[in-house]
């Protein structure tokens, strides 16, 4: 086996972690950092937060920390008992939940913006690959033309049918499948951040895969996020001062499908050959479920479509790294 599986963390968090913890002084108690650290839907994740109570805080995020379990049974590819993993085996899905059709609508229009460079029916041609290099002495030329050609006939993000009304989604053809990893995770960030703020927490990172920073931190300084280097992944090449804002970043090193790095998970919707490994894209945005999915659509987008789709999906600003380390920006 060759695959090198490794989910994606493109984002390096730089300062907030760094040094001594910060402590503020508030009604005469301390304000400290109370942290979180594990996964979500396979990817790093993590919440950190600021109290005087630290039992109040881990109270929070173990609330926090349930609709993040919730929202896995609805979006996570990787369990069998998901509601997306229930409709790509059936093709259809009766009662489906709220949060479902909510994402998926949002998966549809950037699919429709982007004019299919983001297609959340690309499901078919990852497994194509995946299935190909788990395979025992795999090709290292990756899956034949006439493989990634039948399943290209199952991915069009038209023929993906939602009647909200009576909560049943459908496809309309057999075979084909739907991931909404690249959306879901900016999504499950919103809602966990939703819970900690209903909670009374003001000052957070959340980080469900893609990090949202709310307010300032309590010394009044922004969170500084660094772009991760492709070419070495531990290394921040660009840093960003975010506050109220998402950071979501795609690139193909994130999830390498052979050792060589020659195929990558990012798949082009108009081919089916995959993105370079050392290129990466991180977008801002005012919440996680528009920054989300967009990072994938900027990065496979033609370079003259690119500003266009970040306006239209409501995207702030763009920052592309390429495999030199050249690092540029555009705005909204």
């Amino acid at each position: 086996m060759s695959t090198v599986i490794s989910r994606r963390r493109f984002i390096a968090f730089v300062a907030a972690a760094a040094g001594a913890p910060l402590l503020l002084k508030t009604g005469g108690a301390q304000a400290k950092p109370v942290r979180w650290d594990g996964t979500a839907l396979g990817a790093p994740a993590s919440i950190q937060l600021y109290h005087s109570d630290e039992a109040l805080a881990r109270a929070a995020i173990a609330d926090g920390l349930a609709e993040l379990q919730r929202l896995e049974t609805v979006f996570s590819v990787y369990r069998a008992d998901s509601a997306i993993s229930a409709l790509n085996r059936e093709g259809a899905l009766e009662n489906a939940p709220d949060d479902f059709i909510v994402m998926l609508t949002r998966a549809l229009s950037l699919a429709k913006i982007s004019d299919g460079v983001y297609d959340p029916t690309i499901q078919p041609v990852w497994q194509t690959y995946f299935h190909h290099f788990t395979s025992g002495n795999p090709d290292p030329a990756g899956p034949s033309s006439s493989a990634l050609a039948a399943a290209l006939e199952r991915v069009d993000w038209r023929a993906v049918q939602v009647d909200a009304a009576n909560r049943k989604i459908s496809f309309a053809r057999p075979g084909m499948g739907l991931t909404l990893n690249s959306g879901a995770q900016g999504y499950i960030t919103d809602r966990v951040t939703d819970v900690l703020r209903a909670r009374g927490f003001d000052r957070m990172l959340v980080d469900m895969g893609e990090p949202r920073a709310i307010s300032a931190k309590p010394d009044g300084s922004a969170w500084r996020i660094g772009i991760a280097d492709p070419a070495n992944p531990e290394r921040a090449i660009a840093t960003l001062d975010v506050v109220d804002q998402c950071v979501s970043t795609s690139g193909g090193y994130g999830t390498l499908f052979d050792a060589k790095g020659a195929f990558t998970h990012l798949i082009d919707t108009r081919t089916g050959r995959t993105a370079p490994a050392m290129l990466g894209v991180s977008v801002v945005a005012d919440s996680g479920v528009v920054a989300d999915g967009l990072s994938t659509a900027m990065l496979m987008a033609p370079a003259d479509r690119r500003l266009d789709i970040l306006k239209a999906a409501g995207g702030q600003k763009a920052i592309f790294v390429t495999p030199e380390g050249i690092v540029s920006a555009i705005e909204a």
